[in-house]
């Protein structure tokens, strides 16, 4: 069930001298259909009963104070209205989700107009032939969030004795699902531009070359392509002409970590015939962006920005805060931001799914870098697969996730379509330095083989840029264990030896126990970078105990202070992520405590003692990097 449309709309949103943008957020009706029964009594048509009313863009789960609709699995359904404006009839008009968790089904006026698998991607659906200009039309979005081994991220679903739906994840997660990013009335000129990509070539003299292709729909012999470059300024750089060429920049300035410089690209199609008319200059369609001038590339075991190593310092994270869940909210964004930086971070990574467009965008211009995760999480059947580390045997080991036959076909499917939809999506980031395939997969089977290879094959043709690809490995799978290390580009460990093992009292043994576990990598990946992207203690803030008990805020800063050491101990780790950045929520059990608590900072953006740890040593190893 995937139906998306790439024909300008999938670029990011814009208003500009040829390209529409309406703004859909706001309260949209809301309405559970646990029968699964809207469609056949023709909610599409007539719209939904007995609504309630709901934010968009917001997780729906803790709108509501019942339990039932916190947890609540199954069929969903929006319900919105919108003018489509009379004076927009002559391009091609879509509807623009940036996300919609986990599935969708679209309808404008009753009629059936597209659909798409995957929660945290944007899809755009055709809609000229179902609206009416310069009319009221009802918009209504079926959704589900059940989860399955085909799905990203996956899980089960089961049912409660009295039959109601519930969700089983194999990730330590919420399942957070709704509208929860911005949607979108989209006007583009039926020849447009609809995607681009670029490369970049670096000279010893600092001059650049920017490597461009350009992807449009419907452009005519007779009309011509011009891309500009023009620098923060808004000085022209460069410019050339066609759908494929070169920038070539005789003194450029780089975007560097913590160092962003951006340029401006424009690229705009120009009337050949004369039948547009003078006063809009000719122009048929014009789209702009910004890009970083930039090369990244995996060297033995350095990962290289600009053709110097780079150590990446930073956080795990999640996209959640209260009330909005999992929902867009760009006040938390720019908060969390302002946190990294006052700690001396300069990366994250987007686990475990792709993030907002915003935050990348951010990400951009304040130079950080980035791992982009895909959403292939809970690839072993565990909701609690860090439990696993401490057993060796084949019975409890991995749990056959790799096993099942759906996964060679519709998992992989629907994998496939997953990477195709977040490289589209975020080839062009400067911030973006590598991507991460999957997260703490039962990669110790020997079924999880032919599954990675085609998985990276299938990345390896997606990149111009050819990016390290990554995955993150989990302690079950540990040196000697994991069988599909050898396809990534970047080794990516999350460990918690004195966490989930030998806590407490014996941390000094979970030092020696991963100091052995390090040794046994070093000779089996003797030429390759490894980064920390998960390491971390659960901690209930404002909880002090002298001397230190696991839970406690000087037993976190203890954890972090063995893990550094062990970090510092191999010149082949060139990074660090702790986890989390904040405090998140997850489903409920008795390992976690109102969610999991492992953050640097609440859920509330306050910090523990450990962010003035991670400060200390972050923003002292800034002061000294080359």
């Amino acid at each position: 069930m995937m139906t998306m449309t790439n024909d300008g709309a999938l670029l990011y949103p814009q208003v500009t001298a040829t390209r529409r943008m309406q703004s859909l957020d706001g309260m949209w009706r809301f309405r559970f259909d646990p029968e699964s029964e809207g469609e056949r009594d023709g909610w599409p048509e007539t719209g939904l009963p007995d609504a309630a009313q709901v934010p968009v863009p917001a997780s729906f789960n803790d709108l509501f104070t019942d339990k039932a609709s916190r947890e609540y699995t199954g069929d969903f359904w929006y319900e919105t209205e919108f003018v489509a404006p009379g004076e927009w009839r002559c391009k091609d008009l879509f509807l623009r989700f940036d996300a919609a968790t986990h599935r969708a089904d679209v309808f404008v006026n009753g009629i059936s107009v597209g659909s798409h698998e995957g929660g945290f991607t944007p899809f755009a659906v055709r809609v000229n032939d179902a609206v009416r200009w310069n009319e009221t039309n009802r918009l209504v979005v079926r959704l589900n969030n059940e989860l399955s081994h085909a799905s990203l991220p996956a899980g089960t679903t089961g049912r409660l004795p009295d039959g109601t739906k519930v969700s089983g994840p194999y990730f330590d997660f919420f399942n957070y699902a709704g509208l929860q990013r911005p949607v979108r009335l989209i006007a583009v000129p039926a020849e447009a531009v609809t995607g681009y990509t670029t490369e970049y070539e670096l000279h010893k003299d600092g001059s650049a070359v920017v490597h461009y292709t350009v992807e449009t729909r419907g452009l005519r012999p007779e009309d011509s392509l011009r891309v500009r470059l023009i620098d923060e300024v808004g000085s022209v750089v460069a410019d050339a002409q066609g759908t494929e060429g070169e920038l070539a920049v005789a003194y450029a300035r780089l975007w560097d970590v913590r160092d962003a410089h951006l340029y401006r690209i424009e690229f705009t199609i120009l009337d050949g015939t004369g039948d547009v008319a003078a006063a809009d200059g000719g122009v048929i369609d014009e789209y702009h962006d910004e890009i970083g001038i930039r090369t990244v590339e995996v060297r033995g075991r350095e990962i290289l920005l600009n053709g110097r190593p780079v150590y990446l310092r930073g956080f795990g994270r999640h996209e959640d805060s209260a009330i909005n869940g999992r929902g867009e909210n760009l006040a938390v964004v720019t908060r969390d931001f302002e946190l990294m930086k006052w700690c001396g971070a300069n990366s994250f990574r987007t686990s475990h799914y792709p993030y907002s467009e915003e935050e990348l965008r951010l990400a951009d211009r304040e130079g950080f870098l980035v791992i982009d995760e895909v959403a292939a999480v809970g690839f072993m059947k565990s909701l609690m697969n860090f439990l696993d580390a401490a057993n060796d045997d084949d019975e409890h080991r991995g749990r056959g996730f790799f096993d099942d036959p759906d996964v060679m076909t519709r998992t992989l499917h629907v994998h496939k379509a997953a990477l195709d939809e977040l490289f589209t999506r975020d080839r062009n980031h400067p911030s973006v330095i590598m991507w991460s395939l999957m997260n703490e997969p039962d990669s110790a089977s020997e079924a999880a083989v032919p599954y990675f290879r085609a998985i990276f094959d299938h990345a390896r043709t997606l990149d111009p840029q050819h990016r390290p690809l990554t995955y993150t490995n989990l302690m079950m799978a540990a040196a000697g264990r994991d069988r599909c290390h050898g396809f990534a580009d970047v080794i990516c460990l999350n460990r918690y030896y004195g966490w989930y093992v030998q806590g407490g009292y014996q941390l000094s043994g979970a030092k020696a126990a991963f100091m052995a576990e390090m040794d046994r990598w070093m000779q089996i990946e003797p030429d390759k970078p490894f980064v920390f992207t998960e390491y971390g203690a659960d901690t209930a803030a404002g909880v002090h105990k002298l001397p230190s008990v696991q839970w406690s805020e000087e037993y976190q800063c203890e954890y972090l202070k063995m893990q550094h050491e062990v970090f510092d101990a191999y010149p082949a780790v060139v990074g660090e992520q702790m986890w989390n950045l904040c405090d998140f929520q997850t489903g409920e059990g008795i390992m976690r405590v109102d969610g999991n608590r492992k953050g640097a900072f609440t859920r509330d953006r306050q910090p523990k003692a450990a962010a003035f740890l991670l400060r200390e040593r972050w923003n002292d190893a800034a002061r000294h990097q080359a």
